[in-house]
């Protein structure tokens, strides 16, 4: 899981300055980052209380690592828009080492320290050899069925994450052309929609016909690159509406998104809705038995990133005026999305520790009081690492590649 980042992760880093973009915040999803984070937690402690599998709520409570899908789908906002707009008005696009260095510094020093943290500090992984630590530093742990380890298994979109982040500068090329090439919005589109064609294709033969093992595979980019295609195909929309007459590209379609943004609770509603659905067979088990179809693959990655979307809207094209959106803008929840970044890291090996010090066996416990603990817990301790560690790297790789 920006201010590009994942939680997927959600750096608090400002956007990296560039003419076509020195000027452009949003604010309003530092406080999505937090809902993202706080979502992966509580299902995570659902499904050690067994919540996730029976008791009032437990299909949503099952269905809460729909904040992915907002990590995702916020990543490829955040990472393609800068190169989108420089490539509408003409100017040079982001230099990719610079952009690859931003990304390192922010995202593996905190996940390397959450790595030491699990294996030495759990009991399950006691006797974890070479191999097991030289997967999980180079972030290849989701390759291979039973190379994940105990503290660590909500890593895997940080792999399939970083993946795209190692893909994008090729991706930019594939989707916006050459640099200094001709602006072809129409056809940027068009190819970001066939990779959301792609993803659900990886879903539909090579999980289902192609002999690989759905719970590995599934956890891989091509799995999830439509929520990252999402995002860009939002960053390709607000770039068209914000460069404006230079672009020569007013037609009204693109104008969609910022339209339907105008009513921010009708968007959110509308979310809840789709997710709602998510919550039903329709996308699949949510239980331990039986595993998806292709068919529940795809139908609950469409929905997931439907609902993404929906919750993403308003906060690119904040409408003038807009109440609603001041509680995304309050300082506690922009502090929160600030530090979302060790919550998603550090909150399963606090969880495990919780449970091994309150001699809770798996599937028992009280969820609101475990997730309570778990999660103030894990926001101190992702406070210590953002101020102690993560902020000074940021500041440091800003401070190396700024002009």
């Amino acid at each position: 899981m920006t201010q590009t980042a994942p939680l997927g992760t959600a750096s608090p880093a400002a956007p990296d300055r560039h003419p076509a973009t020195a000027d452009v915040r949003f604010p309003h999803l530092d406080a999505l980052r937090a809902l993202g984070a706080t979502m992966v937690v509580a299902t995570h402690v659902g499904f050690q209380t067994a919540r996730t599998i029976e008791g009032p709520f437990s299909a949503t409570l099952a269905r809460l690592d729909f904040g992915v899908a907002l990590f995702f789908v916020l990543s490829g906002f955040l990472l393609f828009r800068p190169v989108a707009h420089a490539s509408a008005l003409g100017l040079s696009r982001p230099d990719t080492r610079t952009y690859l260095w931003r990304r390192a510094l922010r995202i593996l020093p905190a996940y390397w320290l959450a790595v030491v943290l699990a294996l030495v500090l759990l009991p399950q992984n006691d006797g974890s050899g070479p191999a097991t630590w030289g997967r999980h530093v180079f972030l290849v742990q989701i390759y291979q069925a039973g190379w994940q380890r105990h503290g660590l298994t909500q890593t895997w979109s940080l792999c399939t994450e970083v993946a795209f982040y190692l893909l994008l500068p090729l991706l930019a090329v594939l989707v916006l052309g050459r640099v200094g090439g001709r602006w072809r919005p129409k056809r940027a589109a068009a190819i970001l929609f066939g990779l959301v064609l792609v993803s659900q294709a990886w879903h539909l033969l090579a999980v289902s016909r192609g002999g690989l093992d759905p719970r590995v595979a599934g956890q891989w980019l091509p799995a999830y690159l439509s929520w990252f295609a999402a995002g860009m195909l939002v960053a390709l929309a607000h770039t068209q509406v914000t460069t404006g007459p230079r672009t020569k590209a007013a037609a009204p379609g693109w104008h969609l998104p910022r339209r339907v943004a105008e009513s921010p609770g009708a968007c959110w509603v509308m979310a809840g809705a789709v997710f709602a659905i998510a919550t039903t067979p329709l996308a699949g088990p949510r239980s331990l038995e039986g595993q998806p179809t292709a068919g529940d693959s795809v139908m609950k990655n469409l929905l997931y990133v439907t609902a993404a979307v929906l919750i993403v809207l308003p906060a690119v094209f904040p409408p003038p005026g807009a109440r609603v959106l001041d509680l995304l803008r309050s300082a506690p929840l922009r502090w929160l999305g600030q530090i979302s970044y060790g919550i998603f890291l550090y909150h399963l090996v606090v969880l495990e520790l919780l449970v091994r010090w309150r001699h809770e066996a798996l599937f028992t416990g009280s969820w609101i009081e475990l997730f309570l603990l778990t999660w103030t817990l894990t926001v101190v301790v992702a406070a210590l690492s953002y101020y102690a560690l993560e902020r000074p790297l940021l500041r440091l790789a800003h401070r190396r590649t700024a002009g």
